[in-house]
């Protein structure tokens, strides 16, 4: 799947949704329970079974992201599958300390 900054994506296994932040060139393999994720608005009834080796929350209004750092996805509703790029499950964004005000 060829992914654009903006693009929204849903789970075909729950009710996990996402917005595309950051997205590297090429082709990626976005998943999410592990199972390939679908274009929201798209041809859409949930197909497939979530992965016990996928399972895990996603969290509403978390970022989450690749090793990398060159994808990065907003979780617009929450789920039960865990995203991943291929059989690499994405960690969430942790928050960049403020500057002191001393």
């Amino acid at each position: 799947m060829d992914l654009k900054a903006g693009s929204r994506l849903r789970s075909v296994v729950d009710t996990t949704e996402v917005v595309v932040v950051r997205a590297p060139a090429g082709d990626v393999d976005l998943r999410c329970g592990g199972q390939p994720m679908a274009p929201v608005g798209g041809d859409g009834a949930q197909a497939g079974e979530l992965d016990p080796k996928f399972a895990g929350p996603t969290q509403l209004g978390k970022r989450y992201t690749d090793d990398s750092g060159e994808l990065e996805l907003l979780c617009t509703k929450a789920g039960d599958g865990a995203l991943s790029l291929g059989d690499v499950v994405l960690g969430v964004k942790a928050a960049k300390p403020l500057p002191s005000s001393d």
